[in-house]
């Protein structure tokens, strides 16, 4: 049986000056029904058009977040030490896409590394992908991650129903509330280290507020061409959080200038694969910008792992 949303489509559609926010109670209801599969799929799209245009508050994306974990697949994880989730969902339109070479310096210095993610549009080349060329391929079921260890998670092993929500986009050529959300959401059961990436800087504040209220350990950074790794040619600011409190003493702060540095564009997904194997191998210099995010990440973990309670498990 379908469930109507028309009424919260009334509310979030009116305009980007007359729409009204959506409480988290309602932002819950109204993801269940659309994960569900009970909402109709034109009010599905409108769903997502009118919400592209108004823009998703704290309280509406916790909402959603609600919904989501109530029917998430999670991976699990028994140490201390959180693990390192890594969602990848842009990919790589121009630059080298370089999220499988921070999984793998992660791996090296004894993180556990998730990477979860799947493409939406098709003109990218994206971490799956290359993690496969790499002799690293996609699990098949959730299990166990171990340290020192990268597992590649597809968004529809976690969640079918997420799946189908962000490939609208193939229909509608926009990004939906969807995306924003997997680079918030809970997929490990035990301690956890989330990169969130944000590429337009309206959302940095609502993801920020949103990881906050969700105690998470995190960093958070404008991604890559939306990808949660530093940028190749220069450090991006990155903004860390401990138990949800900032913690401006581990902050790493933007510089401004780029380096001029030659970098190789517009890859296949196995050319990106031999370029990451060459720096990981030494012949070719890992981008300064991507060690120094490895190397916060670590310091990050360690003032997570000192502490005696994870209330937010990712």
């Amino acid at each position: 049986m379908r469930m109507e949303i028309a009424q919260f489509i009334r509310e979030i559609g009116r305009g980007k000056q007359g729409a009204k926010d959506l409480s988290r109670d309602q932002a819950c209801e109204l993801m269940t029904a659309i994960l569900d599969e009970s909402a109709n799929p034109i009010a599905v799209g409108a769903f997502c058009i009118a919400m592209r245009i108004k823009g998703e508050t704290s309280e509406e994306m916790l909402g959603f977040l609600d919904a989501i974990h109530g029917q998430l697949q999670r991976f699990t994880h028994t140490n201390a030490k959180p693990v390192v989730v890594l969602p990848s969902y842009n990919g790589s339109r121009r630059l080298p896409l370089l999220t499988p070479l921070l999984a793998q310096l992660l791996a090296r210095q004894g993180h556990a590394v998730l990477v979860h993610g799947c493409s939406s549009e098709d003109q990218r080349v994206n971490a799956e992908d290359v993690l496969s060329a790499m002799g690293i391929h996609a699990a098949s079921q959730v299990g166990t991650i171990k340290e020192g260890e990268v597992v590649v998670a597809p968004t529809q092993l976690l969640s079918p129903a997420l799946w189908k929500l962000l490939q609208v986009r193939r229909q509608t050529g926009l990004r939906n509330s969807a995306h924003s959300l997997v680079k918030l959401m809970n997929v490990v059961n035990g301690p956890s280290l989330l990169l969130s990436s944000y590429t337009h800087p309206e959302y940095a504040s609502a993801m920020l507020t949103s990881l906050q209220v969700l105690k998470a350990n995190a960093v958070v950074l404008r991604g890559t061409e939306g990808e949660p790794v530093a940028d190749p040619r220069k450090v991006p600011a990155m903004r860390c959080l401990v138990r949800g409190e900032l913690a401006p003493y581990l902050d790493i702060v933007s510089q401004t200038h780029h380096q001029t540095t030659d970098l190789p564009m517009h890859m296949t997904a196995e050319q990106n694969a031999h370029y990451i194997t060459a720096m990981l191998n030494g012949t070719i210099t890992i981008p300064p910008s991507v060690q120094t995010q490895a190397d916060l990440i670590s310091r990050l973990s360690l003032a997570c792992t000192n502490l005696t309670s994870h209330p937010f498990s990712l």
